[in-house]
């Protein structure tokens, strides 16, 4: 009694002498809640005085959702929650994403939420209470209309309705919404974008339940999700040898169709399936007039299942921005259809997982219309995708799949209005849109899926590893930037730039010519005893050999760890290359030709691997420089105590059985790792200097 007493006088007097105004700016539905809850005793008693009053009018609009007492959801948060989540420092946040969990899970089997602006607000006042959750959180300076919300409520909030975002891509959702706000989310840009979902909704529906290809597609209940070459201005054609011709191009969840166009109606259609495994091949093609590749706006399709190549040309005057989504949407089809097949998902696992490949690619609708002045990354946007490109992206399907198929959670999609410790499933998402998958409709009453993506006061599984390969990310960006720093144009250039990297080497190569021609008696006598007795103690065993190879090992990872204690803090020593003179008209004209391309390519990467390997040996990235010097020294014990039969055996095991069956999946994992390491190291820097030539006198 006496703590509702003291809520009511601090309502009161919050409301009566304007204390709010500094926190909420211009009135807004938020104020006048306070208002109303200083008016209304039940709703004092249901006041929380451990979350902020942000915090609280979002609980209280959960629980009239909910059609509960503020109170009653308090008791069934205690009950579910284990004690970690209860604890004091952490029970408003985590006690606020249950609330909205529910709610959330409950709203979202209206029909026609998205296009509810009460709905749009609330989402976005969660991510807003998010920000401040209790009352010892850092104060709002506004949650009016021009209040902001930030990357970490977005991603946490956003998540619990699948068809706003997931956790695999929120935060590249989050980078196209704020590009032109400073990394802060308005509500009025938040609020386009479920407007142009709820567009993008509707048309895949109309698209869906129409006529275009129902006899083909009744089969396996497809759902239309793209339609291009409608529009004059906007053709689409197909490639097929020199043969050119247009039509309209459809993309449905289960493959991709072209109808060509007659005089006065279209083609049978063909389909290019992309569910099956046929060895598909989807990438951008050149293409031009009788077979020359010369516009780049185009997508090739091949598979096993063709004579030959099929190329879709999407043709634009500026740019290829048709043909970048286009291949983006087409892959990520593909792409879920092989994840299926790789973890043999079936049922409505199955269907959960095409779910997600259908919403993305409806958000990557609804972003278009939002950043029509800037072309969009759509395979940033795009799960499936993205995983494709992440280090770890392959970890991440695997957490993906163990989300899907797990039974052993807390609560399933028939008790979704009931429990709030988990988001909803991306499947219940679109089931509650008026999405079917497949022939049989209710196939998702009958099994539903256990719960979403995001779990109240702790990280998921799939959460953890989408945070470790996001970082390793960020460390291939910063690699490549190094990299892209060190790239330079012209074959001359890059050869002197592999001149100067191979000098040392070239200098081994002119000391061992010197001893092979005996220019120095003494050295080269000496060479010839210690190598003639290294070799002919080789019985059976790599004896001084060996021994050797392991003290030029050592002594590589000895100098590696040395040069990293000494240098920190000193500046990186660039390598310094003399720039031949610059190339007359005729020579660059030459050095354009397509086999002077090829090499130039070439020799770039050779000095890439070159600078990259300078750097392992530097310590430049000292993390990859220890992990390099630790498998350095493995290998020389390795050589220098174990007999040469059994790492003769060894080799050709590993050489002959690495693709077997049993190691298929291990080799290709363990090659992706170490390539996503190589990809991860820096490029040693390079400095180019050019000669400086006196004019010589007459």
């Amino acid at each position: 009694m006496a703590m509702a007493s003291k809520t009511r006088n601090m309502l009161e007097g919050l409301v009566r002498e304007g204390s709010f105004k500094w926190l909420l700016g211009s009135r807004s539905s938020f104020q006048d809640e306070i208002e109303e809850m200083g008016k209304s005793p039940s709703a004092q008693k249901n006041w929380i005085q451990e979350l902020s009053p942000v915090a609280n009018i979002v609980v209280r609009r959960c629980s009239k959702i909910l059609g509960i007492s503020t109170n009653e959801l308090r008791e069934s948060f205690d009950a579910e929650a284990s004690e970690s989540i209860k604890h004091p420092s952490c029970f408003a946040r985590n006690f606020l994403e249950y609330c909205c969990f529910r709610a959330l899970a409950l709203s979202t089997q209206v029909t026609g939420h998205l296009a509810d602006k009460k709905f749009r607000r609330l989402t976005f006042d969660m991510m807003l209470a998010w920000e401040a959750p209790s009352t010892t959180s850092e104060s709002l300076l506004s949650v009016g209309e021009e209040a902001t919300v930030g990357i970490e409520a977005f991603s946490r909030i956003a998540p619990a309705v699948p068809t706003i975002a997931n956790v695999i891509i929120s935060d590249n959702i989050f980078e196209v919404l704020t590009a032109s706000t400073d990394g802060r989310l308005q509500f009025s840009i938040y609020d386009k974008y479920l407007t142009g979902l709820e567009r993008a909704i509707k048309k895949v529906k109309s698209q869906s339940e129409s006529s275009l290809l129902s006899t083909v597609r009744s089969s396996k209940g497809e759902k239309i999700l793209e339609v291009d070459g409608t529009v004059t201005t906007q053709p689409v054609l197909e490639h097929v040898g020199i043969s050119i011709w247009p039509g309209r191009l459809i993309l449905t969840d289960h493959a991709l169709y072209f109808e060509a166009l007659r005089v006065v109606s279209y083609d049978k259609p063909k389909i290019y399936d992309l569910s099956n495994d046929l060895k598909q091949v989807v990438k951008p093609e050149l293409t031009g007039p009788w077979g020359t590749r010369i516009f780049d706006k185009a997508v090739l399709y091949k598979s096993i299942s063709l004579a030959e190549p099929v190329a879709i040309e999407f043709p634009e005057l500026k740019g290829h921005t048709r043909r970048d989504y286009w291949l983006a949407i087409i892959r990520e089809i593909l792409y879920v259809h092989r994840f299926i097949k790789k973890f043999q998902i079936s049922g409505v696992e199955r269907d959960e997982a095409l779910s997600k490949a259908v919403l993305g690619i409806l958000r990557v609708q609804a972003l278009q219309e939002i950043s029509s002045a800037v072309p969009l990354r759509s395979e940033a946007l795009l799960m499936f995708n993205l995983c494709d490109q992440l280090p770890g992206g392959d970890l991440i399907l695997e957490a993906l799949a163990n989300l899907l198929t797990s039974r052993e959670l807390d609560r399933s999609d028939n008790s979704v209005g009931e429990g709030g410790m988990y988001s909803i499933s991306a499947l219940a998402m679109v089931s509650n849109l008026g999405f079917v998958f497949g022939t049989n409709p209710d196939v998702t009453s009958e099994a539903g899926l256990a719960v979403g993506e995001i779990a109240v006061g702790k990280m998921t599984t799939l959460e953890k590893v989408v945070k470790e390969s996001r970082s390793n990310y960020k460390k291939v960006v910063l690699a490549q930037e190094t990299v892209d720093g060190v790239k330079v144009d012209g074959i001359d250039t890059n050869l002197a730039v592999m001149k100067e990297l191979l000098f040392p080497l070239m200098e081994l190569g002119k000391l061992l010519l010197s001893l092979a021609y005996w220019d120095d008696s003494t050295k080269s006598l000496a060479f010839c005893v210690i190598f003639t007795y290294i070799i002919w103690s080789w019985k059976g065993k790599l004896g001084w050999l060996g021994y050797a190879l392991s003290f030029i090992l050592i002594f590589t990872a000895v100098f590696m760890a040395l040069t990293r204690c000494c240098g920190q803090g000193r500046p990186i020593e660039e390598v310094r290359v003399v720039v031949p003179p610059t190339m007359n008209t005729m020579e660059q004209l030459l050095a354009v030709q397509n086999a002077i391309s090829k090499a130039e390519v070439f020799v770039q990467d050779m000095n890439i691997v070159l600078l990259k390997i300078r750097a392992l040996l530097l310590a430049i990235f000292p993390q990859a420089s220890l992990k390099f010097a630790i498998a350095l020294l493995l290998i020389a014990a390795v050589l220098a105590f174990v007999p040469i039969k059994f790492l003769a055996i060894l080799t050709f095991l590993e050489t002959f059985t690495r693709y077997s069956p049993p190691r298929r999946s291990n080799t290709e994992r363990w090659m992706r790792r170490l390539k996503e390491w190589w990809f991860s190291i820096p490029a040693a820097p390079v400095l180019l200097e050019r000669e400086k030539e006196e004019k010589k006198r007459r």
